[in-house]
């Protein structure tokens, strides 16, 4: 398509107005080539903002977000795409979801540069797996440190470095809360949970949603399998899924919590996000069982529980940190051991930190041992 001149942003309103008109005339296909490609600042729609981002960048701007066209040129063409593509950005639900919320919502993901990423994914924020009807929040593609983040007064084992770069170039879904007792039941037909039988110590409205236990990680390869839905099989997260999910942009050793929105260090604290044990005259609130899942604060993606009530299965085996950046890892090919991560209601605070790390053979039962699910898109 052949482009018209612009010369400057400072274009008169009657001059710009007939630009946009002929611009959005002769755009072609609005959103070739991405979701929502016109939206320049991710902020999930084509608006004034990004408008003005493009007439600031009008001219030569090679490789840059206004250059639509990858012309090497900020132009006529491309603003036709922007405005063909004006308005919110559609949102997509994955073919083994039904949708619960489709942006997310602010007082949730109060971080505006977490909403941000989500949005720029085009993906839906939060989902039900239509098979487990296990719901689901959309974790976006990024980086962060990976390993010890130290409390006021917890070190970190030799294990949990070194601090190294992680990015994850691909968006996932990953369960809200740990699966529950009665979704496991439902699935795999009965349930070993130590605590599945009402009692003085469990209410019976209590049992369905307190997470499943005593399960290893070779049974649960047995509730993730024949779930495939086009490539999208539920798995377990990989360690650095897990670590970055539970940290959503924070680096402190706890995630974050009303009034700390970049997380905290204080050990004190750790009452308002985790069911966990140790004494009680050193703090520990579980009473040494667990507790239905999503009553304590959520994290910034508004994960529950990723902290205490049961440890979590991932994927990977155990092994030793990279010592340089890494791209998607997925731990080492072999190993004896499996890793578990969050801490439980068994456990002292240290275990609740959001780099620390435990270790057992796959088939090793606990009823400490619980886990959470994810989906690709």
């Amino acid at each position: 398509m052949t482009g018209f001149a612009l010369q400057t942003p400072a274009t008169t309103s009657t001059g710009l107005a007939l630009a946009l008109a002929l611009a959005l005339a002769l755009a072609p296909d609005a959103r070739a080539g991405s979701a929502c490609a016109p939206d320049l600042n991710g902020d999930g729609a084509v608006n004034g903002d990004d408008l003005g981002a493009m007439l600031g960048a009008w001219g030569g701007c090679a490789g840059c977000p206004a250059d639509l066209n990858a012309d090497g040129l900020v132009s006529g063409d491309d603003l036709g795409v922007l405005l063909a593509g004006w308005g919110d950005c559609p949102i997509v639900t994955p073919a083994w979801a039904t949708l619960v919320e489709a942006r997310p919502d602010p007082t949730v993901v109060t971080d505006p540069m977490l909403q941000q990423r989500i949005l720029a994914t085009g993906l839906a924020w939060r989902v039900r797996d239509a098979e487990t009807q296990i719901e689901m929040v959309l974790i976006p593609p990024g980086s962060f440190q990976m390993g010890c983040s130290v409390s006021n007064g917890l070190l970190c084992s030799g294990n949990e470095g070194p601090i190294h770069a992680v990015t994850l170039t691909n968006a996932f879904y990953i369960g809200r809360y740990e699966v529950t007792q009665a979704q496991w039941t439902a699935r795999m037909g009965f349930n070993p949970s130590l605590w599945r039988n009402p009692s003085p110590q469990v209410p019976v409205d209590q049992v369905p949603n307190r997470p499943v236990d005593t399960i290893s990680w070779d049974t649960i390869q047995d509730f993730l399998g024949n779930s495939l839905v086009g490539n999208a099989a539920l798995r377990l997260p990989t360690e650095a899924e897990w670590e970055y999910a539970y940290r959503a942009g924070t680096t402190t050793a706890y995630h974050s919590l009303p009034g700390h929105p970049s997380g905290t260090n204080d050990d004190q604290l750790a009452n308002d996000i985790a069911w966990w044990g140790s004494c009680p005259p050193c703090g520990g609130n579980s009473g040494y069982q667990t507790h239905p899942v999503g009553r304590k604060a959520g994290n910034g993606f508004g994960l529950h529980d990723m902290a205490g009530n049961v440890y979590e299965w991932v994927n990977d085996f155990t092994g030793p940190y990279p010592t340089g950046p890494v791209v998607d890892p997925t731990g080492p090919d072999t190993g004896s051991t499996r890793i578990l991560r969050g801490g439980s209601f068994f456990d002292d605070r240290t275990n609740l930190r959001s780099s620390k790390r435990m270790w057992y053979p796959p088939n090793h039962l606990s009823n400490r041992f619980g886990f959470r699910v994810v989906r690709d898109p």
